[in-house]
């Protein structure tokens, strides 16, 4: 795996980057080797987070964890990723390395009872109008609506987008790309 690793509002040290490289180490065994890891360490006031992006065979592997240690927020997302990989194992298994889920002795003191997802279940599909407005519009209406994400078409555009409310209290927009 080649790691990139960016600091926002922080230098990377030495530390850090071998600290990144051990853990995140730990998933070799599910991806090639020219895979990129993508890693994002930023400070912003007393929280460390962490953020990896593995985009791998079409697919795109990603989490972030907040702590108010780097080191601590790097152990973390470690495990989040092995969880998202095995949770959806039948699904990634085409997409992964060969052997990538062939069982290991597992050193470390907690069993890995991750419960596979078997199949998605729809529960309930909503229909609605996709009328034209305005990022702002659309980010007030989602926000009357108490929704954490708003489909709309874009007046600018005349195309589908959405506009969802982010983890740090700010808005972000999806754009179709064709």
């Amino acid at each position: 795996m080649k790691f990139i690793i960016t600091g926002r509002k922080i230098d990377v040290t030495d530390g850090l980057r071998n600290r990144v490289h051990k853990k995140l180490g730990k998933l070799e065994k599910f991806f090639d080797e020219d895979t990129e890891v993508h890693v994002t360490l930023t400070v912003e006031k007393e929280r460390h987070i962490v953020e990896v992006t593995i985009p791998f065979n079409g697919m795109i592997l990603r989490a972030e964890e907040i702590s108010q240690d780097m080191y601590n927020a790097i152990d973390r997302i470690v495990d989040t990723l092995e969880r998202q990989i095995r949770k959806n194992k039948t699904r990634l298994e085409k997409k992964l390395r060969e052997n990538a889920f062939v069982e290991t002795v597992n050193t470390d003191s907690e069993p890995m009872n991750v419960e596979e997802e078997k199949e998605f279940k729809v529960v309930k599909t909503k229909r609605f109008a996709v009328k034209p407005m305005h990022i702002e519009e659309a980010i007030l209406q989602m926000n009357l609506l108490g929704h954490q994400f708003f489909v709309f078409s874009n007046a600018e555009t005349d195309e589908v987008n959405v506009v969802y409310k982010r983890k740090d209290g700010n808005y972000g927009l999806i754009e179709p790309e064709f």
